[in-house]
């Protein structure tokens, strides 16, 4: 009887324990952006988390999507670097962040059309084993033209 529950007891310590298990493809998540309204002087950031079970991201695509103006629509690819992400980590935050005239930052990209940008951002990861996550979309931002 005993043995039965030492048994049982073991077993349950080996199939409970399961390590982290991200798949090959990069997963990203958007989780939040700091402002709804972005005006000359301010900057945008957005808050993402990602997993890759092997930690070998290269770059995320960021398009700018106005639906009202495609003068604005934008798409860039951005590499990564460790000043950006920890490189190698399989689970990680990243924060995006644009300025709007304000140096030291990439620029979000003035308003194309005689109104506001009313826009949203998609974002996807890219691996270096050419793996892309799911694209994922940010709420609706107003860039102040000025």
């Amino acid at each position: 009887m005993r043995h039965t529950i030492l048994i049982a007891l073991v077993s349950l310590v080996i199939f409970s324990c399961k390590k982290d298990s991200f798949s090959s493809t990069p997963s990203l998540k958007y989780k939040s952006v700091n402002v709804n309204v972005l005006s000359p002087g301010e900057v945008v950031k957005f808050k993402l988390s990602f997993t890759d079970a092997e930690g070998d991201l290269d770059s995320i695509y960021i398009e700018k999507v106005n639906p009202s103006c495609a003068k604005s629509h934008t798409v860039d690819r951005y590499y990564l670097s460790d000043n950006i992400v920890k490189l190698k980590s399989k689970s990680d935050e990243l924060l995006i962040s644009f300025g709007y005239r304000v140096d030291r930052y990439p620029l979000i990209g003035e308003p194309k059309c005689d109104f506001n940008d009313t826009c949203y951002f998609r974002f996807a990861l890219l691996d270096k084993a050419k793996h892309k996550s799911d694209t994922v979309r940010s709420e609706n931002i107003v860039i102040i033209k000025q």
